[in-house]
């Protein structure tokens, strides 16, 4: 398990983004990376909350991909975990995002958590799509190696991100602050990490 992060918050009801990393040892002794973002769905109970559904990330067959996504894939400041990997693999994710990735990296290490696959359908509790099945948002848990949600991680460091993150070309970044500016939101779903949607 790499991360684990809210997807979605209500009162009743959660989804929980896990991405997880597994290696593989083949009868030849070659080693393979792998792994699943996993949609975990709770709801609350007496006398815990109790887990209702587990839905797995599927990003799709590997594809012939542009410079672009060539570049973030091969980048030592984006960590990727496989299923954000693979979406990116498979020429599902828009240039928009993948520009928005190496521009940060210049100045950040980031640690995605989700990109793609994995994340819910809709924006969790409406009926309003998300941007992440459309290959247009991605999350980050980990700046510069300290976790967003970490209470020890300074805050002008998350901040600093999510300015960067609009000034990279984001509409609409959610994060732990409330920032001015229409393009910012923050809610109990998005302490935990920085989201980034983009238009197209």
């Amino acid at each position: 398990m790499i991360d684990a992060q809210y997807g979605g918050l209500l009162s009743s009801s959660a989804s929980v983004l896990v991405p997880t990393r597994q290696w593989v040892i083949g009868q030849t002794g070659t080693i393979t990376e792998r792994g699943w973002t996993f949609d975990v769905r709770l709801s609350a109970a007496s006398p815990a909350w109790k887990v209702t559904a587990i839905n797995p990330s599927d990003p799709g067959a590997a594809a012939a991909v542009d410079s672009l996504a060539t570049q973030v894939l091969g980048s030592s400041r984006i960590d990727l975990p496989p299923a954000s990997r693979a979406d990116i693999a498979s020429g599902q994710v828009h240039d928009s995002v993948l520009r928005a990735m190496l521009t940060l990296a210049k100045t950040y290490t980031i640690g995605v958590s989700v990109v793609r696959s994995g994340h819910p359908q809709y924006v969790f509790g409406t009926s309003r799509l998300s941007d992440h099945p459309r290959g247009r948002a991605f999350d980050t848990w980990l700046i510069n190696g300290v976790p967003v949600v970490a209470g020890s991680t300074p805050r002008s460091l998350v901040t600093g991100y999510m300015q960067a993150a609009a000034a990279a070309g984001s509409y609409n970044v959610g994060g732990p602050y409330l920032l001015s500016g229409s393009v910012y939101f923050s809610d109990q779903t998005h302490h935990d990490h920085v989201h980034a949607g983009f238009s197209t």
